[in-house]
């Protein structure tokens, strides 16, 4: 089991760029898949994009393909979201989770999640 901790959320203005972080604890954490999700108010829980231990990137979301982009430091044991041309619809709490064989990157699949970080477009 991994404990996680997102940051980098904040309130940014259309077209602005964010990159949040997940960091894990423990050393095993290099050797867990990990996703980035989303949960708007009202809505259900969203993949965003995943990542394998070993760096391999999944499909993104459909809402965010083209400008966000995930990447992983396994020695910094943390996983990045780097979010470009942010727009009003991706306001929402993004969190992280952790698991060692996710099902199709589906939110259920997965055992360990962090408290989030929110994601606020204003203008």
């Amino acid at each position: 089991q991994v404990q996680l901790a997102e940051s980098g959320g904040g309130r940014v203005k259309p077209g602005d760029s964010l990159t949040l972080s997940c960091k894990g604890s423990g050393r095993a954490f290099s050797t867990y898949d990990v996703g980035w999700f989303r949960q708007a108010p009202g809505k259900e829980r969203e993949f965003v994009a995943g990542i394998t231990w070993g760096g391999r990137v999944s499909p993104y979301g459909d809402p965010v393909k083209g400008r966000f982009t995930i990447a992983r430091d396994n020695a910094q044991n943390t996983v990045y979201l780097q979010m470009n041309s942010l727009k009003p619809e991706d306001t929402a709490i993004y969190l992280c989770a952790a698991d060692l064989s996710p099902e199709h990157w589906l939110a259920p699949s997965f055992s360990n999640w962090g408290q989030g970080t929110q994601v606020t477009v204003s203008s």
